[in-house]
């Protein structure tokens, strides 16, 4: 087969012999950067389209490439997907597999998020040189290259320090980096151009100047661009000692910090959607306004909706109904306290499976492993789980809305509720219950509850009652 490249490092009249192969179907596979998108570039026959890191391109430009055939088989690779590409993926849009073994001996690189100190600093890039290696300081400007240089030279006078950016002229730039691949420089101080692309088994530690100013994918990357031996690697994501850092951006270094194990890019991709949310399946969009729900119950609403119009498209009679979750307010605190369990990501997990609890016997099965596992719940989490087990009853007896304090209780049915009439209003012509029919159909119960856990109690035997009164 024959293989050509096309990027600005081609000289301009290779180039032009190389666009002429491909529209005769001369070149087998062309490699190449943004330069396959000029409106110039024609191909015989475009059969396989493969993206590698997927996120330096938009949608604008994987679009074009897909337009040039009706037919193109896609293959996109990276270890941070766009939120669009990511969003595709979980919907079933895509295909998607994991890659989350690591390579043999590969060890997971150390991450410090910190102010900048010239301390640390000198000992990290000497400690890298006595041990025989390289290091990069990445800026995220140009024009912060000069003035971090000089700092370097000035802190650490023993190593050789280079510099690189885009803007350098081609020869330049090329030079420079065979000079630093070829071992000639310590340091190599530049722009985010090494974020991918590169692998110098030699270079094991990494400075991340204003981190705060890169993307979560970016820092994800440049990170990924040390340790890629057997020897362990260190990043330093460094901050200006006076500068207050924003919410997101203290967001993302918290998510880089936490995620600092191998093949962790999945997961690292999940939160930066979470953050930046989904993209637009129809339009060209990368990020979208999902921050208000969150990514697991945007899905859950988005599979839902898909479900409903491929019903309604197959001409269903019934269309799939959404689930309704009943809102249940006691004035009592419910939750997994963060003294109780520490982790962020173990919290959120043990949240997840308290959604889908369904029976008593599965409340209490929990309860046990709680107990076990962290010791014994406090009252917090006990009503937590008491919430789930009214919030079922609630669901069986047709119950939208539960609004109880010291003084007794409103409920509020649906317009489907199962609950039999005439067994209600029995119930309510008893004035030994106390109870109160509503002309808006809201249902009163007059009781003392002062204390939360009498409430959540009365609840559950008033909903048990109701239960028992269902067609």
């Amino acid at each position: 087969m024959r293989v050509e490249q096309l990027s600005r490092l081609v000289k301009p009249s290779h180039a032009t012999e190389i666009r002429e192969a491909m529209k005769v179907g001369l070149v087998d596979i062309v490699i190449g950067t943004h330069a396959l998108l000029s409106k110039t570039i024609e191909f015989a026959d475009l059969g396989l389209l493969i993206v590698d890191e997927e996120q330096h391109f938009g949608v604008a430009h994987k679009e074009r490439l897909k337009k040039l055939r009706t037919e193109v088989h896609v293959l996109t690779l990276s270890a941070t997907p766009i939120p669009r590409t990511l969003q595709m993926a979980l919907t079933g849009v895509r295909d998607m597999s994991i890659i989350a073994t690591p390579p043999v001996d590969r060890l997971a690189v150390r991450t410090f998020i910190m102010p900048f100190d010239p301390v640390v600093t000198r000992e990290a890039l000497m400690r890298e040189h006595f041990r025989g290696g390289q290091s990069f300081y990445v800026c995220p400007r140009i024009a912060d290259l000069a003035g971090v240089a000089d700092r370097v030279r000035k802190l650490v006078p023993e190593v050789k320090v280079a510099v690189a950016h885009g803007g350098m002229p081609v020869a330049d730039l090329e030079e420079v980096m065979a000079a630093f691949y070829d071992g000639a420089f310590d340091v190599l101080i530049s722009t985010a151009i090494v974020e991918s692309g590169l692998d110098l088994p030699r270079a094991n530690t990494m400075f991340v100047h204003r981190a705060d100013m890169f993307g979560l994918s970016q820092l994800y990357q440049l990170r990924g661009r040390i340790g890629r031996s057997k020897l362990r690697g260190y990043a330093y994501f460094t901050l200006p000692p006076a500068h207050r850092v924003t919410p997101t951006a203290r967001k993302r270094l918290e998510v880089i910090h936490r995620l600092d194990s191998l093949g962790a890019g999945f997961s690292l991709a999940s939160h930066d959607m979470d953050i930046r949310g989904a993209g637009n399946l129809l339009g060209g969009e990368q990020s979208g306004h999902i921050r208000e729900v969150g990514i697991e119950l945007y899905q859950h609403m988005l599979e839902e909706a898909v479900g409903q119009a491929r019903a309604a498209a197959d001409g269903a009679e019934d269309a799939p109904v959404s689930e309704w979750s009943p809102q249940i307010s006691l004035t009592t605190a419910v939750l997994i306290p963060e003294t109780y369990v520490e982790d962020l990501d173990v919290r959120l997990a043990l949240y997840r499976r308290i959604a889908r609890l369904e029976t008593r016997a599965d409340t209490e099965e929990f309860i046990e492993e709680l107990a076990d596992r962290f010791g014994p719940a406090p009252e917090e989490v006990n009503h937590l789980l008491d919430i789930v087990v009214i919030k079922s009853l609630c669901r069986s007896a047709g119950i939208s809305r539960i609004d109880a304090g010291p003084k007794g209780a409103v409920l509020t049915f649906r317009d489907d509720t199962p609950v039999d009439p005439q067994k209600l209003i029995v119930h309510v012509s008893n004035p030994s219950l106390g109870l109160i029919l509503r002309p808006d159909n809201k249902l009163i119960i007059n009781r003392g509850w002062p204390v939360a856990q009498q409430r959540l109690e009365g609840v559950q035997r008033l909903l048990s009652t109701l239960n028992g009164m269902t067609d």
